[in-house]
């Protein structure tokens, strides 16, 4: 419709929800500018060779967060070795294989129920089960098992949803060529989804390293440099529970800035990695 042939109430009302519009997206973008520069700006300035390869010694006085930045990247290789092959395996059953279809509902809910569960509840249930009932010390091993479950919906809803957009004649013609229905599977429906795994995968690995409730009782407060092995099973704070216990039980704000600053880095650089990975898989 042309605006001449809008009442003149009916044009103020679109030209006011417009301006509306466009004033929440200004203050939006304008306020994420301003967190991230303010972070950055109490960030940089105490980002040294020291504080990043080094590590935290009371007897030498020395902070250094190396072990915080490994313990990140080792714990989002656990959980996302476990978690991926369970959501994206539970997602093509339930779309492709599963006829029962108040069965498939029922996990939905669940799925969808598990995810606003808060982390602290499930870092408590972590405890209790991995650690004590499955006799798992408090480090990578039992915080990313804690991640998993944590995690293991989002995974399962947004490859599910992504696989359920492929259009269904795609699958026709594949069975109609003589496929079966794994490769069916293999070779037309997932990399025509490849975005929305990669998208789970983003929001997941998004989770993890912000991620900090869970953490606190599953995987310790260990703010020193562990072995590959030992780490499993040895107090081993990621960068989220080490901001956390510089700000509040140390008051080392510079430092907390810094790690924040780390965070924020690593988060973007992961993305990216993931989008370019996407990318090459679904061309390929």
């Amino acid at each position: 419709m042309d605006d001449q042939k809008l009442s003149p109430s009916r044009r103020a009302y679109d030209v006011g929800m417009r301006a509306l519009v466009w004033l929440c997206a200004g203050l939006t973008c304008a306020l994420l500018v301003f967190l991230i520069g303010y972070i950055f700006y109490r960030g940089i300035p105490g980002l040294t060779w020291d504080l990043l390869s080094g590590q935290t010694s009371y007897i030498k006085n020395t902070i250094g967060i190396l072990p915080n930045i490994l313990n990140t990247l080792y714990i989002i290789l656990v959980a996302m070795v476990i978690v991926l092959p369970l959501g994206v395996g539970a997602a093509i059953y339930l779309t492709e294989y599963a006829e029962n279809r108040k069965l498939v509902s029922l996990i939905e809910f669940a799925a969808e129920t598990l995810t606003g569960i808060p982390p602290i509840i499930l870092g408590l249930v972590g405890m209790l089960f991995f650690v004590q009932k499955m006799n798992l010390q408090a480090g990578i091993l039992a915080g990313g098992l804690t991640l998993v479950v944590m995690i293991l919906p989002t995974i399962l809803r947004t490859t599910q949803e992504s696989l359920k957009t492929v259009p269904q004649s795609y699958r026709e013609g594949a069975l109609g060529l003589g496929a079966g229905k794994w490769r069916m599977v293999r070779t037309v429906v997932l990399p025509n989804a490849i975005d929305g795994i990669v998208t789970g995968c983003i929001l997941a690995v998004g989770r993890i390293v912000g991620e900090s409730a869970a953490l606190l009782y599953t995987a310790g407060f260990g703010l020193v440099l562990s072995g590959f092995v030992k780490a499993l099973h040895t107090s081993s704070a990621t960068l989220t529970v080490a901001l956390y216990v510089y700000a509040n039980e140390r008051g080392e704000t510079a430092v907390a800035f810094s790690i924040a600053t780390i965070l924020m880095l690593l988060t973007l650089l992961i993305n990216l990695s993931a989008a370019l990975l996407g990318r090459r898989l679904k061309k390929n």
